[in-house]
């Protein structure tokens, strides 16, 4: 299998002001073109951190982190923009919608960033609603919708560019245990359709059994990893 996220001796140190903390300390890892990891652990034990820094949305302290043979240590802001935005769509536990706006335009967003002309964006965008099964919420806004339905919108916005890969930061942490189900199984489903690579940080050990490769983080550090070869259907929860 094909690497599409390379870390090597990566390191995270956050300063406040005498005191130094140590959030991941000397991770190693490589997740495979269209793998489902799932990062597992306790609240505070470093997971979310390395997310974020797999994502280009933080730089690490120390060491090496690639995606698609890009060094991520390499590229100024500018840079790291534009490769969130060619290869990269977030589903966040908080939805991050924009309450002004509809689910359609919502899930227009990365989009525009790409400059797609207007007609053809709202089609794609439709189109991904109907998938996660908003169909008749086209025009709602998120405050007309339930939790569940605002993390369909976040799931269809995160999707709708085909990005190679699907960061989920506790996409189920807000919601109730049947929709939590539904959820997974719709961003599990998503992804294996079209091959992307998806990375969920989760404390659930019930999530993580979708999972292809589960990364135990403990105390900053790779505890343990275990792959999953007896894994759920893909898409049986929709």
């Amino acid at each position: 299998m094909e690497n599409i996220i390379e870390l090597k001796n990566v390191r995270k140190i956050y300063r406040m002001g005498s005191e130094k903390v140590i959030a991941l300390d000397n991770v190693s890892l490589t997740i495979g073109k269209g793998e489902f990891c799932c990062l597992l652990g306790t609240s505070g034990s470093g997971k979310s951190t390395l997310l974020n820094l797999m994502a280009g949305l933080e730089r690490p302290t120390k060491g090496e982190i690639k995606i698609k043979k890009y060094a991520l240590g390499k590229m100024d802001e500018t840079r790291l923009t534009r490769l969130r935005q060619k290869y990269i769509g977030f589903v966040f536990q908080s939805y991050n919608l924009l309450e002004t706006l509809t689910a359609l335009e919502n899930v227009n967003l990365p989009l525009v960033f790409k400059g797609i002309p207007k007609h053809i964006r709202e089609k794609k965008a439709r189109k991904m609603l109907e998938a996660v099964g908003l169909g008749k919420r086209l025009q709602h806004k998120p405050s007309q919708m339930s939790g569940g339905q605002q993390q369909r919108v976040s799931i269809a916005r995160a999707f709708v560019a085909n990005p190679e890969i699907v960061f989920a930061d506790e996409p189920t942490g807000n919601l109730d245990s049947k929709t939590t189900l539904e959820v997974i199984g719709l961003i599990t489903s998503l992804a294996r359709q079209h091959n992307q690579t998806l990375i969920i940080v989760t404390h659930d050990h019930e999530i993580s059994e979708y999972a292809d490769k589960i990364v135990h983080i403990k105390d900053g550090n790779i505890d343990y990893i275990k792959n999953n070869e007896r894994k759920r259907e893909r898409g049986s929860l929709l």
